[in-house]
């Protein structure tokens, strides 16, 4: 395998580019048999190549198009990731239903989503309480849009404190439950079977005598980090966070494995929390493709190999055909 190179095409916004694909990655992948090509976006994909694998991260139909018509014509390039696939982390409900079904074997830890809600239309607020009363949801809950797609819009995230909040919201929006975690969240990093989990810093837990203090109705994400930054500064927000026990890798390992098979990505991540109250009941509450793996430290050799994985596969297929 040494002896021969592998073409893997790349199609990526500008700004995915000049994070991930860094010289570093080149080199190391280059070092490993591994060309990192772009795809020219101004010619048809068909003409390209050939290519070991295709990986991206672009929509829309025409792209979906030349990706489909290109896979029929050379059914040993891998594609990464298949487009229907990526689509389904677009819905906010319909990303997360999949954490239900996993059957994680952990003699300790389990693993579920918060409670949460679907809001098509924009109504009453009192209607809005009634659904969330319905489904014992217990202020203060989480507003995200219902649309996740990596745009501006669907990053703009509230937390509702009251009742009276409800009618700042714009449907069509997911009401989530609001689980305190002792302000850190594990994010976990997967590429195809390398696992990877780092802590970050996180909204600040609300206790419930602190909730009826508050002034605030509803506040957007960027304002969360001032209810509690009397209490905290950010040298005691990096104690907080270096003390934080990270869960158990085996687990972690467990939970990325049976998520990359049920939702049948190879490149994605999951945002993780532990509950304050049962410490050993974590929440899945967002599941994002192809996210920020520059972020990480030595994420070239994580990346390398993955690939190579991916060019043992290649080979299989070519064996196989």
């Amino acid at each position: 395998m040494s002896q021969r190179r592998f073409r893997f095409g790349y199609v990526l916004a500008s700004k995915k580019v000049s994070s991930f694909i860094q010289d570093s990655l080149i080199n190391h992948a280059q070092k490993n048999g591994i060309d990192l090509i772009p795809i020219d976006l101004s010619k048809p994909l068909i003409e390209q190549g050939p290519f070991d694998c295709i990986f991206h991260k672009l929509y829309g139909p025409e792209w979906r198009k030349q990706l489909e018509q290109f896979a029929r014509q050379n059914p040993t390039t891998v594609i990464v990731d298949p487009i229907d696939s990526i689509e389904k982390l677009h819905n906010r409900i319909s990303m997360l239903e999949v954490v239900n079904e996993l059957k994680i074997t952990a003699q300790t830890e389990t693993i579920g989503i918060p409670i949460q809600i679907f809001i098509q239309e924009k109504s009453e607020s009192e209607s809005l309480l009634q659904a969330i009363n319905r489904q014992r949801l217990h202020f203060p809950v989480l507003a995200k849009p219902f649309i996740a797609n990596g745009t501006a819009d669907s990053h703009q995230m509230s937390l509702v404190l009251k009742p009276e909040g409800l009618a700042g919201l714009k449907a069509p929006i997911v009401l989530q439950e609001f689980v305190n975690h002792g302000g850190v969240i594990f994010k976990v990093y997967v590429a195809g079977k390398h696992v990877k989990c780092v802590k970050r810093r996180s909204l600040p837990d609300i206790p419930e005598e602190k909730l009826g203090t508050l002034k605030e109705n509803l506040i957007s994400f960027s304002q969360i980090s001032n209810l509690t930054a009397q209490d905290r500064n950010d040298d005691s927000m990096a104690e907080l966070i270096e003390k934080a026990v990270m869960p158990p890798m085996g687990f972690v390992t467990d939970v990325a494995n049976q998520l990359r098979n049920a939702l049948k990505l190879h490149l994605f991540n999951f945002d993780m929390i532990r509950d304050n109250k049962v410490g050993n009941r974590y929440l899945v509450i967002d599941i994002n493709y192809f996210p920020g793996y520059a972020k990480m430290p030595n994420y070239e050799s994580m990346m390398t190999a993955f690939f190579l994985d991916i060019a043992r596969e290649k080979q299989n297929n070519e064996a196989n055909s």
